[in-house]
């Protein structure tokens, strides 16, 4: 079986301008920041991002790389707001496609089944049909209406097909096989799943066996059959959580909420590589002493 193990420059550098990226993770939870990090020392542009969103969505719509962002959130968590979505999305930078979480999970569920689209209950009755016109209803057609009448009306969520996905685990072997360790799986193999190529970053490159030794079956979420390439990038999600590895870098986020982004991106994002923003990252938190 093939080894799969990439640098985060090779990853990036099999992306272009214009494709639609899925980003996993939650909010500011277990966010492939190494990676998104290295997409931004490219000149990779215009791009339709696919998000349950944190800050991998207010990095790249800070930079001015978005073109169209679909998501029914952009969160810090501990900050309601993400607050460079925010600065972009009031100054129309993007175009957004607005959708309810199931409608956005079950998006992610027919994309990975290669389905046009799925129906979903959510939505209907909601402004969700407002702010997307392009959205369609569809009819059950078995009589399963009250007294064997008309069908119930669904809405007719599209797939949410990617060109490349980014996700990261806390584990993973060069197959491509990932583990995550924490609370939950999030939907990050339904990303990989969905697009046409998969990107996994973690924690630690462990040996296959290690996989299940300490840990069930269960938390092997990633399967190498959907990922393209993977990187062992140690702290990658930084300054998002990864449990139970580390949690979120609360003190960093803020200064991240709180700086301008020129200045931030200056100090922390201008050094050319992973290991220089990790190595900022840590003289700022000694000047904190």
């Amino acid at each position: 079986m093939a080894d799969k193990t990439m640098s985060v420059d090779e990853i990036v550098g099999r992306l272009r301008s214009g494709m639609t990226l899925g980003i996993g993770g939650w909010g500011s939870r277990r966010k492939p920041m190494a990676l998104v990090r290295a997409l931004l020392r490219t000149g990779i542009t215009d791009l339709t991002v696919v998000s349950y969103g944190g800050p991998d969505v207010g990095l790249l719509a800070a930079a001015g790389r978005v073109r169209r962002l679909v998501a029914p959130f952009a969160t810090l968590d501990s900050i309601p707001l993400e607050p460079h979505f925010r600065a972009a999305r009031q100054s129309a930078a993007f175009a957004m496609t607005e959708l309810d979480e199931a409608m956005f999970m079950w998006g992610l569920h027919a994309a990975a089944n290669r389905l046009p689209f799925l129906p979903v209950r959510a939505g209907i009755g909601s402004d969700v049909m407002r702010v997307n016109p392009e959205l369609r209803t569809v009819t059950s057609p078995y009589e399963d209406g009250e007294g064997g009448g008309r069908g119930e009306e669904f809405v007719a969520v599209p797939a949410l097909r990617m060109d490349a996905a980014f996700v990261h685990m806390n584990r993973a072997d060069r197959l491509g096989n990932g583990q995550y360790l924490g609370p939950d799986p999030y939907f990050d193999d339904l990303f990989c799943e969905a697009a046409d190529e998969a990107y996994l970053s973690c924690e630690q490159l462990v040996e296959t066996a290690e996989l299940t030794k300490e840990a069930v079956p269960q938390t092997l979420l990633i399967s190498r059959h959907s990922i393209t390439g993977v990187v062992e990038t140690p702290n990658g999600a930084h300054f998002t959580s990864c449990a139970p590895d580390y949690g979120r870098d609360e003190a960093f986020q803020k200064l991240y909420a709180t700086t301008p982004w020129q200045e931030f991106a200056e100090r922390f994002l201008s050094g050319g590589s992973e290991h220089n923003y990790q190595s900022a990252v840590q003289a700022w938190h000694e000047e904190q002493q």
